[in-house]
């Protein structure tokens, strides 16, 4: 998939609220739009370097740049948490992702009851499959987790789909890694166990559950590999019900 530019680099100065960083460019700070409201801690480091593309110039928008990209360890890693709704877009209909290569994409953005879907597909048997993707950027020790932020939604979202498996539909959740480096994946259960509880629950009921990680240049994101996930609570862990 390719990243919309031009791009431009900048260094990170401070985060003085979940949408916005400041930046520096040449010496000159600007504030700039970030479309990932996650904690982001470990990549967003006074000095950081960053990738941003500017506003168009008939924007009327109060931020100048959209921070895209943060170079972290001489990787780049994506801060636009609907990338991943795009890619997967993109990879449904090109056939790219193998956990999915038997369903073809009906809709984006699916309406059931009081819940939004990512995806409404349709496997080869003519049933239907309903899917929610979650944007990943947190790597530690080269395992994956979700979420770095506690997300009410995302465990509703969970909890939706085991109920609509157990009423006989089919259904899963996609975490995609916007960065290659990770080989497993694991809820974050010490920052949202209600979460990690409600996507262990779901699989256990029949919701399908993986995660993808991508190569991310400049330009663009590409497929990397699929890489194995384990629901579980670590054993340190306080779980809740």
């Amino acid at each position: 998939m390719k990243i919309k530019g031009p791009l431009i680099p900048a260094k990170f100065v401070e985060r003085p609220n979940r949408f916005i960083t400041i930046i520096n460019i040449n010496g000159i700070k600007y504030r700039s739009h970030l479309p990932d409201p996650g904690r982001l801690k470990e990549l967003l480091n006074p000095g950081a370097n960053l990738l941003v593309r500017p506003a168009s110039e008939n924007s009327k928008r109060k931020t100048r740049y959209t921070t895209v990209m943060v170079n972290h360890n001489g990787q780049l890693i994506s801060l636009v948490s609907s990338l991943p709704n795009q890619f997967v877009k993109e990879g449904l209909l090109k056939k790219e992702l193998p956990m999915l290569k038997n369903y073809y994409l009906l809709r984006p953005e699916i309406n059931v009851g009081n819940h939004r879907f990512d995806f409404l597909l349709q496997g080869s048997d003519g049933k239907k499959f309903y899917l929610e993707v979650k944007s990943v950027t947190f790597v530690e020790n080269a395992v994956a987790k979700f979420p770095d932020a506690v997300t009410a939604r995302g465990a509703k979202h969970a909890r939706a789909l085991k109920a609509l498996v157990e009423s006989g539909e089919k259904a899963g959740i996609l975490f995609v890694c916007q960065r290659p480096d990770a080989i497993l994946f694991c809820p974050m259960w010490e920052r949202d166990p209600k979460l990690a509880r409600a996507v262990l629950e779901a699989n256990r009921s029949g919701v399908s559950v993986w995660c993808i990680t991508l190569n991310v240049s400049e330009t663009e994101m590409t497929f990397h590999k699929e890489i194995p996930v384990n629901l579980e609570s670590p054993k340190n862990s306080i779980e809740f019900n």
